[in-house]
C-alpha cells in the first residue's frame, strides 16, 4: 500500500550489545558534518536539498462534517445503513493523494463510498479533539498512537457499535478497495477475516508472474544466512506490474537489493516450502500467518526475524530507505521512525534531493 510509508507498520527498534563497528547513529553524524567539513577556505556552503512530496489534498467535500464524537457517527452511520469509515492522513502524503483522487473522487467506488459509508477525516499529527467514545477522548495525534497508525492512508471501518470490523494499512488500487468495501457492506467480517475474504474474491489472470533475476529460486527460507526479502505475488496481483516496472526496475532499489537474498512465492501454489523457523507450509499460509492482504507483499527478515513489512504501495524512495535501514543493521538500535528522520536530514543537509513519488 506498498502505506504508504507507510506505508507500513515499523516494528519497534532492538538494543544490541556496542561492537567494534560504528553504530548507525555515528555513521549518521558524519553524514551531517562531513558535507561542511569538506569545504575548503572561500568554498561556497552546500545548498540544502529540497523535498518533492504528494499534493496536500484535501478531503472531499461530501465528507462527514463531523464533531468528531466518533461514536455518535458510527451509531448515526449504522441507522442509515451504513458504516463509518476513518481516513487517517497526513499532509502532503502522496498515497494519500492517490487513493483519494482514483477512488474517492471518481466513480465507480466515489458513488459506492457515497451510498454505503459515511467518511471522517483524521491527520496523524492533528490537534483537534477527538472523543473516540465514552473512555477515549484524546487529539487526532494521540489517538493515531492508541490505533497504532504507522502509516497513511490507514483506514479503519466500524460498525454502528464502534467496533473496528476491518482495517487498510497503506495504498489500495480501486478495483481491490472495491473489493475492501464489499466485504465491509456485505458484513462478511463477521464470517471471515478481510485477507481470506480478499483471497476468494479476487479476479484470477489479471497478472502473470514475471521471471527476475533477483529472484533466487528457494523453497528452504530456513537455509538462508543474512536479511531476506520475501515477495507474495499471485495471479490477481493488479498492483504487480507496477512494482516490477517502478521499483524493481529503479538503480537505488536494485543497489540495495543485491545485499539480500530475494526470494518471490506464489500465493496460488499449493507447492510445499519451508518457513524461517524449519516448519513445512505453502506461500499462501504463510502469507496468512503475517496477515499479508495486499499483493505484492513484502516481508524482509534478518536472522530469522521479521523486520519489516510492506502491506500496501510503496514508492521507490521509502523502499530504498527501509532496505538500507536493514541491510546497514540500524534496526538493530534504533526505531525506524528515529532513523527515518535523522537520515532524511542528513540528506537534505548534504544537498541531496528527496523525491517521495518516484
Amino acid at each position: 500500500m506498498i502505506g504508504s510509508v507507510n506505508a507500513i507498520a515499523s516494528p519497534p527498534g532492538r538494543e544490541s550489545a556496542p561492537d567494534a563497528r560504528p553504530s548507525g547513529l555515528l555513521l549518521l553524524l558524519v553524514c551531517l558534518i562531513l558535507p561542511n567539513a569538506a569545504l575548503g577556505e572561500g568554498s561556497q556552503p552546500t545548498v540544502r536539498g529540497t523535498v518533492t512530496a504528494g499534493a496536500d489534498h484535501q478531503a472531499p467535500d461530501w465528507f462527514k462534517d463531523s464533531f468528531l464524537e466518533i461514536q455518535e457517527d458510527a451509531v448515526e452511520a449504522g441507522a442509515a445503513d451504513k458504516h463509518l469509515m476513518l481516513f487517517f492522513t497526513l499532509h502532503n502524503c502522496p498515497y494519500c493523494s492517490r487513493m483519494l483522487t482514483e477512488s474517492f473522487e471518481t466513480d465507480p467506488n466515489k458513488s459506492y463510498i457515497q451510498r454505503h459509508f459515511d467518511v471522517v477525516m483524521l491527520n496523524v499529527k492533528g490537534d483537534r479533539e477527538v472523543v473516540f467514545n465514552e473512555n477515549i477522548t484524546v487529539l487526532e495525534k494521540e489517538l493515531s498512537e492508541i490505533l497504532q497508525v504507522r502509516g497513511t492512508p490507514a483506514i479503519l471501518f466500524l460498525d454502528d457499535e464502534n467496533k473496528p470490523v476491518a482495517r487498510v494499512n497503506g495504498y489500495r488500487a480501486p478495483p481491490r478497495f472495491r473489493s475492501v468495501l464489499e466485504y465491509v457492506t456485505s458484513k462478511a467480517y463477521r464470517k471471515t477475516t478481510l485477507t481470506k475474504y480478499m483471497a476468494g474474491n479476487l479476479t484470477a489472470g489479471t497478472y502473470e508472474l514475471r521471471d527476475n533475476r533477483l529472484f533466487k529460486p528457494i523453497t528452504d527460507l530456513s537455509s538462508i544466512d543474512g536479511p531476506t526479502v520475501v515477495i507474495f505475488e499471485n495471479a490477481s496481483c493488479y498492483d504487480c506490474p507496477e512494482f516490477h516496472d517502478r521499483l524493481l526496475a529503479n538503480a537505488e532499489v536494485l543497489k540495495q537489493l543485491a545485499r539480500f537474498t530475494v526470494v518471490r512465492l506464489n500465493t496460488d501454489s499449493a507447492e510445499t516450502i519451508v518457513d524461517g523457523s524449519g516448519n513445512a507450509t505453502t506461500a499462501g499460509a504463510l502469507a496468512d500467518r503475517y496477515d499479508m492482504s495486499f499483493r505484492p507483499g513484502v516481508l524482509i527478515f534478518d536472522g530469522g526475524e521479521l523486520v519489516r513489512r510492506y502491506d500496501s504501495l510503496v514508492y521507490s524512495f521509502h523502499f530504498t530507505e527501509g532496505l538500507l535501514y536493514i541491510a546497514d543493521g540500524h534496526y538493530k538500535h534504533d526505531d525506524y521512525r528515529s532513523y527515518s528522520r535523522r537520515r532524511r536530514e542528513a540528506l537534505l543537509a548534504a544537498g541531496i534531493d528527496i523525491d517521495f513519488t518516484e
